[in-house]
């Protein structure tokens, strides 16, 4: 009995933690996409080259069209470029 009672509490914890994770995604106002830092296979959705459409395809670390979201304001310490420089062709951010 201890070992089901066990294993509704981890399975009913991890939906919860699933849901968490999503809002965060959910809520940018105080982020902003940060390009040039993904890992392969962890981008946070499409790449601006169209080339794909959802998060975790990217299929090289450091894609420049690659991105995640990250607290804003974070982007160049994390080494990326913001959108509006990507945009632009700036060199910021130092990928």
């Amino acid at each position: 009995m201890h070992s089901n009672h066990l294993l509704v509490t981890s399975a009913l914890s991890a939906v919860l933690a699933m849901g968490l994770g999503a809002s965060a995604h959910a809520e940018t106002g105080a982020k902003e996409k940060c390009f040039g830092m993904a890992k392969a296979g962890a981008n946070d959705c499409a790449n601006l080259s169209g080339t794909h459409s959802c998060a975790g395809l990217a299929k090289v670390d450091h894609g420049a069209d690659e991105w995640n979201y990250v607290a804003k304001g974070s982007c160049h310490a994390l080494g990326g470029r913001t959108l509006d420089e990507v945009k632009a062709g700036a060199k910021g951010g130092g990928k």
